[in-house]
């Protein structure tokens, strides 16, 4: 018996038509390059609207040297660079301290993405953002993001809880609340609003009011989409790629995130206190494939 059983396609609305409700939604919508990748784009003038707050991922092995360049580059461009800060690839207190000044002597940078940062031990002094945000070498910066998890995160809670990722999100509110920092939470991408949705509530019944910037992966081929949720940890949304990899009539077509963000905006709409603020866009499928698609639904710049 096959694991996949094909079936018939499910009807849906067709490419582009909720662009009129998506619009609104992905208002200041923001993505995440790389710099080998960035070097592979002429000129992002061409690809994002003006001002859009671009992440610069910081992957094991890649040169410091590098990330500034990125960032720099995007501020030469007219964009917002949010480079990542991981914690355990950072060797000691100083290290981080060169990063920081390097980022806003040489490209200008005031906002950043404190994360724990993937490696199973850390490299150095810091094991997590909140050991990050308790130095002070942060003071000064306009916006900092923390990472979410609304499908949890095994590696920070083995037990398929999700204690000790709340613990941390409750110390970053309180954070937020004894110093006059702009926090938000930037989440890992997802594939179905209903565990965002609850995620959200939770978050409410737990005092955390930082507001959320959701992980949308933008349209890519579903292999792709399923190599990244598995090595990622996407947990119950995953079962939506593999109802997508059972119908054959769609199986070779580009998955695009309209019917969960479509969801999500109609929540809003019915909930106003909704803590979802603003869409991020992991360009797994390429970001000339990403910026197309946000360019066709209306998407615009409106960096908060």
């Amino acid at each position: 018996m096959s694991l996949l059983p094909f079936r018939k396609a499910e009807a849906g609305p067709p490419p582009g038509a909720l662009a009129p409700l998506l619009a609104p939604f992905l208002a200041g919508a923001s993505i995440e390059v790389m710099p080998r990748t960035a070097a592979a784009v002429p000129d992002f003038r061409a690809l994002l609207a003006p001002g859009t707050r671009v992440y610069v991922a910081h992957i094991d092995g890649t040169p410091i040297a590098d990330m500034v360049a990125t960032a720099r580059r995007l501020r030469d461009e007219g964009f917002e660079p949010m480079p990542h800060i991981p914690a355990r690839l950072i060797g000691a207190r100083a290290e981080l301290a060169d990063w920081i000044a390097a980022y806003r002597a040489e490209a200008g940078v005031r906002e950043a993405l404190l994360l724990g940062g993937g490696l199973p031990a850390p490299r150095g002094a810091f094991d997590n953002s909140m050991q990050l945000l308790e130095t002070g070498l942060f003071d000064g910066f306009r916006r900092l993001h923390v990472a979410g998890h609304p499908e949890g995160n095994r590696d920070i809670d083995p037990d398929g809880s999700d204690r000790a990722v709340m613990a941390a999100l409750r110390w970053k509110q309180a954070f937020s609340e004894r110093t006059d920092a702009t926090m938000a939470i930037a989440t890992q991408f997802c594939f179905e609003a209903a565990p965002v949705i609850d995620w959200a509530g939770r978050l409410a019944a737990e005092g955390i009011a930082l507001p959320v910037h959701i992980g949308v992966a933008g349209p890519a081929k579903l292999q792709t989409l399923l190599k990244f949720a598995i090595a990622c940890g996407v947990g119950p949304s995953l079962r939506v790629l593999q109802r997508r990899a059972r119908d054959v009539t769609r199986l070779m077509l580009p998955f695009e995130p309209d019917a969960m963000l479509a969801e999500l905006a109609r929540h809003r709409a019915a909930h106003p206190g909704f803590g979802i603020e603003a869409v991020h866009i992991f360009p797994l499928g390429g970001i000339k494939t990403a910026t197309d698609w946000l360019s066709s639904r209306g998407a615009t710049s409106q960096v908060g």
